[in-house]
């Protein structure tokens, strides 16, 4: 079989969102072909936390943030850093970044990140169904804690918001309260919200490769290969690699953080750039969790992971190349410990992770502004698992030149 020619679209990225474009693509009669440099699950998708955080509307550009960024960012080891070696390299998207914390700007992505919230939380049900995946969802819920009453009530604002897009929550006043949703937190934390829709899936590694697992049983095909630009010429695309050029009449570009350089290469120069993540997987019996904890203050959260513990989070401001400095890992484990005295902290396994951000924190869904040959389906942050569904459905719909359900207007590869 030439697998450089018998397909009519081809995706480019084996992450979440790539295989569960071609799975949907697939299911609308669509010969798919899967490019991935590493292989299925490989990056980012491997070692993130698991969440379907529907809950999580507000864009990280907030009004006022950048009033409080420059403390965050002179501590290394902070909920928020920026390398050094990668400050001049970063200053146009931190500008953006700047420019959507406005208030005009704010409330128009906060607008459209509901929408899109709110469409992938239904089509996420409809991607567990068609790929009989219930098993490997658990809806445990979320528990977002606060170190006394002033920190609860900063939160309060966050809350109405998210109250005013659907989102359901229960605000808990004492450790006593704390506890009976999830024994072992510290009592330093007295406030919480329990969000009892959150949702997580059991490995998020283990999910991805469950859905390119369908789609090869039902003929679709994934392909080690390196692309290393796109070009489009009337009514061709070609892929050129190392190993050999692809040719199709429609591509995906679903590469997380890698597909600045591709999209580049036709013409489009976007601000996507990556916000890099640590964590630490712990083994079964490390502690008992009963639900997903957010210690969204200190920036990170604890989830279970297969019969595992993952913790993690924090944001890394320093691009694809730099060294990971896991020395990160190790005080959000140490910040673990304290805020859960019973964790155990042994044996652990280190990741770190390059989410692909846009500085206004809405993914880019859209049409090439050369051609709508080649659709762009990245930039979704901490949200890539989240909207995964919601993405397949939508690019599904480009990709056949119907109206997408939602107004895809905020996220084109253009807004800049």
């Amino acid at each position: 079989m030439d697998m450089t020619k018998n397909q009519d679209v081809i995706v480019i990225g084996a992450g979440i969102i790539g295989i569960s474009i071609a799975l949907k693509l697939q299911s609308e009669g669509r010969q798919v072909l899967v490019l991935d440099r590493k292989g299925v699950a490989a990056e980012t998708s491997s070692g993130n936390a698991g969440a379907f955080a529907f809950a999580d509307v507000i864009p990280l550009a907030t009004p006022g943030i950048m009033r409080k960024a420059p403390k965050w960012l002179i501590d290394p080891l902070g909920p928020l850093s920026l390398r050094p070696a990668y400050a001049l390299k970063i200053l146009p998207w931190m500008l953006r970044f700047w420019r959507a914390s406005w208030q005009d700007k704010y409330q128009a992505a906060l607008a459209a990140q509901a929408s899109l919230m709110d469409f992938s939380k239904a089509a996420l049900e409809r991607q567990i169904q068609a790929v009989n995946g219930e098993a490997m969802i658990r809806r445990e819920g979320q528990l977002q804690l606060y170190e006394g009453e002033a920190e609860f009530n900063a939160s309060l604002a966050g809350w109405q918001t998210r109250q005013q897009h659907g989102v359901i929550y229960e605000f808990l006043l004492s450790p006593d309260a704390i506890a009976k949703v999830q024994p072992g937190i510290h009592p330093r934390f007295t406030h919480a919200a329990f969000t009892p829709e959150w949702k997580n899936v059991c490995d998020p590694a283990e999910w991805t490769k469950h859905l390119a697992e369908e789609f090869e049983k039902l003929g679709g095909r994934i392909a080690i290969a390196s692309i290393d630009s796109i070009e489009v010429n009337n009514d061709r695309v070609t892929l050129k690699s190392d190993a050999a050029d692809y040719e199709t009449s429609q591509v995906v570009l679903a590469a997380g953080a890698w597909s600045k350089t591709l999209a580049r290469s036709i013409g489009d120069s976007l601000p996507l750039d990556t916000e890099r993540g640590y964590n630490t997987t712990l083994p079964t019996g490390a502690f008992d969790l009963k639900t997903h904890i957010t210690f969204s203050n200190h920036g990170f959260v604890v989830t279970k992971i297969g019969e595992g513990v993952r913790v993690g989070g924090a944001v890394e401001l320093g691009g694809l190349n730099l060294a990971p400095n896991y020395q990160r890992a190790d005080v959000l484990l140490e910040k673990a410990a304290n805020f859960l005295p019973g964790l155990k902290v042994n044996g652990g396994k280190q990741w770190m992770g390059f989410r692909p951000s846009m500085p206004d924190s809405l993914p880019v869904i859209s049409y090439s502004s050369r051609s709508q040959r080649v659709i762009y389906a990245f930039g979704h942050g901490h949200l890539g698992l989240t909207q995964s569904a919601g993405t397949a459905e939508l690019v599904a719909a480009l990709a056949n030149t119907q109206a997408p359900d939602i107004d895809l207007t905020p996220f084109s590869a253009t807004r800049f």
